[in-house]
């Protein structure tokens, strides 16, 4: 059992005076520890067994069913985004659509995720546009920190409709001019 105990007095000590009033003699003192130790496992298990451990946080993304008939962003409603290497971030408004020659090449403009790159540019585009659908383009130099980085810049700005999607070659070719 566990106990505290104290040691007696040294023989030296209990010789009275002449002058000294009589004590009563002490008595040892024997303190069990066993049940305070039994009580903190006691309380200790019973916390630990009870308590609820953080739960992950977990982005929802939901995918659409893919169907036949794909559906079509009207140019005025779309806001490209292009992920490219270096935490680079690049966009244009409408669609890159070089064949038909009715759409004007769209104007390649650079930003970063800091908070007045993509951010204002997509919060700029959704006062202009309540009805913005952000196509995003990761390229094959871009990393996946850059795709859940601008998955939370959606959420951040409340955007209700995007879709990630591959990169297509005339992107691509929009891209090296850019940088040329």
């Amino acid at each position: 059992m566990a106990e505290i105990q104290q040691s007696a007095r040294p023989a030296g000590k209990n010789q009275r005076s002449a002058s000294a009033k009589p004590r009563a003699a002490k008595r040892s003192f024997r303190l069990d520890m066993t049940p305070m130790v039994d009580l903190a496992f006691l309380l200790l298990t019973f916390f630990m067994l009870t308590t609820t451990f953080a739960k992950p946080n977990v982005m929802a993304l939901n995918m659409p069913v893919d169907s036949p008939d794909k559906s079509v962003v009207p140019l005025t409603e779309a806001m490209t985004i292009l992920l490219g290497k270096d935490h680079r971030v690049f966009y244009y408004f409408g669609l890159n659509a070089p064949a038909d020659k009715s759409v004007a090449v769209p104007e390649l403009h650079a930003t970063s995720f800091a908070a007045n790159g993509i951010r204002q540019a997509l919060l700029a585009r959704l006062r202009q546009q309540p009805a913005t659908v952000v196509l995003i383009k990761p390229t094959p130099d871009a990393q996946y920190r850059d795709m859940v980085d601008i998955l939370d810049e959606m959420t951040i700005t409340n955007q209700k409709k995007y879709a990630l999607v591959q990169l297509s070659k005339d992107d691509s070719h929009l891209l090296q001019t850019a940088a040329l």
